[in-house]
């Protein structure tokens, strides 16, 4: 079960990013009842995640906070229940990098929200050898979803 939430006054489109998360999650062979939030939050909110959980200054694009440390399953073995965690996204970040990349701020959220669900899921990007699996995983989720739609 995904909830998402919008603490900002961006227009975000909740339906799409919970068929998202449910996707992911049905890819990866999560259980379908394992419990995810989003949520959009302004700059300011997301500066104090980033310094207080990174000691990082300015606010940053996403970040995920795991709970049950839960990992993708099999077909034959999905993931059981559990209460996978939180993303949290920051629009005016997001908006600005799309920009940048000549996409959609939508569109850069969805990935944005795929990336977190992989963190969530614990991949992780500090080495290439990562990085390169990580970046193409979510790349194939991210354009699967959206050839879906």
């Amino acid at each position: 079960m995904t909830e998402v939430l919008n603490e900002t006054d961006y227009d975000i489109d909740c339906a799409e990013f919970a068929a998202l998360a449910d996707y992911v999650l049905t890819q990866m062979h999560v259980a379908s009842d394992a419990e995810l939030n989003i949520l959009f939050i302004g700059a300011g909110p997301m500066e104090e995640l980033h310094v207080k959980w990174l000691d990082l200054p300015g606010p940053t694009d996403v970040m995920s906070f795991p709970m049950d440390e839960l990992k993708p399953g099999t077909a034959d073995n999905p993931t059981p229940p559990g209460m996978l965690g939180d993303i949290c996204i920051c629009p005016e970040v997001a908006t600005r990098q799309a920009a940048d990349s000549g996409h959609t701020a939508a569109e850069e959220m969805l990935l944005l929200a795929t990336h977190g669900i992989l963190h969530l899921l614990g991949y992780d990007h500090a080495e290439d050898a990562e990085r390169a699996e990580m970046f193409a995983l979510q790349r194939k989720l991210l354009l699967t979803f959206l050839a879906s739609r």
